[in-house]
């Protein structure tokens, strides 16, 4: 009997807890992203292996991997031609250039970071400058402020008037990739490229795709936002992550010289938010502002900026216009506009020169020292 009634009950759950799934199937349960949740801890979701299921497959199938050398140079040969007698966009009738204004916002490049490198300024100050080469920029895809409000990457807090172009950087062998990632770049008329980003743009700086972008986009005395990834340094404890002075070293303290120390008080129940403890650090998306180019090398594509672009040599670094409103009102008052939409080289009647240094800063070449004879004083 025991038995039978346990059964019983056991159903009777059963029951209740497919009714209760069945009930809140039907409710509708906004799904918050941790940086949206207020009153709670943020914590970092887990990283997950699995790809966003609208993200096209990038990597192709190792067949090609099969083929003899003899079959790969016929390949790579055909793949050139293919790429020549390609249609672009660009011999089309060419877009409408507009003027350019304070509310104006252009694309932007892709670029990597190379190193640092002293220079100094006409009155002997030495500073250093972080070196950022543009590789093989092309303009793959742009989107009208229309267009962009259907695309998946579109979110409500976006602005409706805003438009989207998507810029690729250092093209590379087409058999490395998929037919669904070369898809892609059949808009553009260009080989596939290694890494893709997205700028947001407005209407009257709409750009052609195809479009090749160099280091020329910008002009020296320009400020840009430079984006990127931080360096990686893992799960660190709060001496490394937070520069904390860890515990003591005298007698009696043992395994506490590099504990955080006290975390709450007596009265408290529990923690502060916020409280510093060891954690992930680093591997963020971080923005840094209002940073000046001081040269232009105009043969390797080469910015040389000022220092404080985050991420490690040889990373990706996205450049674009600042949006301090103080730098735009400065670049207005100078009289400094920049190309609209881009840099053209048919727009320049002379041949560039290699390097095109700033005002302020000294040329090698310059003299530093004069001498007069002593009759002429």
């Amino acid at each position: 009997m025991a038995a039978k009634g346990l059964l019983k009950l056991g159903n009777a759950l059963l029951l209740t807890n497919s009714a209760y799934i069945e009930h809140s199937a039907n409710v509708f349960r906004p799904l918050l992203c941790y940086q949206q949740t207020r009153g709670k801890r943020r914590m970092k979701p887990r990283a997950k292996n699995e790809p966003c299921p609208w993200l096209v497959k990038k990597r192709a199938p190792a067949h090609f991997n099969f083929v003899t050398e003899e079959n790969r140079a016929f390949l790579d040969e055909a793949a050139r031609d293919h790429y020549k007698n390609l249609p672009s966009p660009l011999r089309d009738e060419p877009w409408q250039r507009n003027e350019w204004t304070i509310n104006t916002r252009r694309t932007g490049v892709l670029g990597v970071k190379i190193g640092v490198i002293p220079q100094w300024k006409k009155d002997g100050t030495r500073f250093l400058c972080q070196l950022i080469q543009i590789v093989d920029n092309h303009v793959i895809r742009y989107s009208s402020p229309e267009e962009f409000q259907k695309s998946v990457g579109f979110l409500p807090g976006y602005s409706k008037d805003i438009g989207a172009v998507v810029v690729g950087a250092l093209s590379d062998s087409p058999w490395n990739y998929s037919k669904a990632y070369h898809n892609l770049f059949t808009e553009a008329g260009v080989p596939p490229k290694r890494k893709l980003t997205r700028f947001f743009v407005t209407p009257d700086a709409a750009i052609q795709p195809g479009t090749p972008l160099s280091a020329m986009h910008f002009k020296v005395g320009d400020y840009v936002d430079c984006s990127a990834k931080t360096i990686n340094h893992g799960f660190q404890g709060v001496m490394k992550r937070f520069g904390f002075a860890g515990g003591p070293s005298t007698h009696g303290n043992t395994k506490f010289h590099r504990r955080p120390g006290s975390l709450s008080t007596g009265k408290q129940r529990g923690m502060f938010k916020g409280t510093k403890m060891p954690g992930i650090m680093g591997g963020d998306w971080r923005i840094t502002k209002g940073i000046k180019i001081w040269r232009i090398n105009t043969k390797y594509n080469i910015l040389y900026t000022s220092t404080g672009v985050p991420g490690p040599n040889h990373c990706y670094v996205r450049i674009y216009d600042t949006a301090n409103f103080n730098r735009k009102e400065e670049m207005v008052k100078n009289c400094r506009r920049v190309s609209m939409p881009t840099f053209y080289p048919d727009d320049v009647e002379e041949e560039l020169p290699e390097d095109i240094f700033h005002e302020d800063l000294f040329q090698m070449n310059d003299n530093t020292i004069t001498f007069k004879d002593d009759d002429e004083s």
